[in-house]
């Protein structure tokens, strides 16, 4: 049995050579190259492909794959909206995911983003390097005065809710499918208008769907309190980016603190040498204000996360290639 990873990171490489030691009946290669037109190749061969990456598994990617006889394709990730579900199908690859490789560390980073925002230790941070060490007139906001609204209560937003109910707050959730315990506790509200009006913090744990793109736009910041706090460790398409600039502008924002952001491809990452380097303006002009926390995609990453994306995936591409079955299978 043969599998090859692909973009295999230098944090990544550890935990596949400790799986592969626990595995000798199978041949690991492994690139830190990603899975595209020019690296397919490198799959021949191979019984299974297990890679993570933001640009898209392509059709002709795919169809390459299906040329080698490779069925089997799993993510070190949760998102497979990049996969071409009909090429997959086409070529009958079944693909696995990586559903929760570690909500609490996702949760735990979005928490501490908004308490950096609540007690504006950006603002402090700057003003102390420059000698400043007075108070005014930057006074602070405390989290148990304040009503969390939750929007999607899947396995990281319910770790969230638990750290927000530690603080006690008051959380208030929004889900088309309810959490049994939740609904216990009488937490949720009948839609996302009732959502917005009523909190003071948007916690965002959706998915990256067509009918969730930009579901943060004019239209939703106007249904807002005035002064809401926006917190996305989600999918960067779930706010528009121009629409945020414009409520923070208008105060309507009080603070933002962004982990994902619409345009991260290609940016995120990645090492520009200085600031006027990267190549995004309005990033840049996120990135520039004190009541905004820009971060790259790094909620997930803590040594737990990583060690469990690799052991699922390649346990998930083992599974399949012996049995056709994994628990982690998705539907495309």
């Amino acid at each position: 049995m043969k599998i090859i990873a692909y973009g295999i990171r230098a944090d990544e490489k550890p935990f596949l050579d400790k799986w592969s030691e626990g595995n000798p009946t199978v041949e690991v290669a492994s690139t830190a190259e990603l899975l595209d037109e020019n690296t397919v190749d490198q799959a021949k061969g191979a019984d299974g492909v297990v890679t993570y990456q933001q640009k898209p598994y392509t059709a002709s990617v795919l169809d390459k794959l299906g040329s080698f006889g490779i069925k089997y394709l799993s993510l070190r990730n949760v998102g497979v909206d990049n996969v071409d579900a009909t090429a997959a199908k086409r070529n009958g690859i079944q693909v696995t995911n990586v559903p929760a490789y570690s909500p609490q560390a996702i949760a735990e980073f979005t928490v501490t983003q908004l308490m950096r925002l609540l007690r504006r230790t950006p603002t402090f941070d700057n003003k102390m390097a420059n000698g400043d060490l007075r108070w005014a007139p930057d006074i602070a906001e405390e989290l148990n005065q304040m009503t969390v609204g939750v929007y999607a209560t899947g396995r990281i937003g319910r770790a969230a809710i638990q750290i927000y109910q530690g603080f006690g707050a008051k959380v208030i959730a929004y889900d088309i499918h309810h959490n049994p315990q939740l609904e216990k506790e009488g937490i949720y509200v009948e839609t996302p208008d009732e959502l917005y009006a009523k909190a003071d913090v948007i916690s965002l744990h959706a998915p990256a769907t067509k009918e969730n793109e930009h579901m943060l736009n004019d239209e939703a910041f106007a249904k807002m309190k005035d002064g809401v706090y926006i917190l996305n460790p989600a999918r960067g398409i779930l706010v528009d980016t121009d629409a945020l600039i414009k409520a923070l502008d208008s105060g309507k924002v009080a603070g933002a603190a962004l982990d994902t952001y619409e345009d991260e491809v290609g940016v995120f990452n990645n090492n520009f040498g200085s600031f006027d380097k990267i190549p995004d303006d309005r990033l840049k002009n996120l990135m520039k204000r004190e009541n905004v926390l820009v971060s790259p995609h790094i909620a997930f990453y803590t040594k737990r996360a990583v060690r469990n994306m690799v052991y699922y995936a390649m346990d998930a591409n083992k599974s399949l290639i012996e049995t056709g079955q994994s628990d982690k299978l998705v539907e495309l």
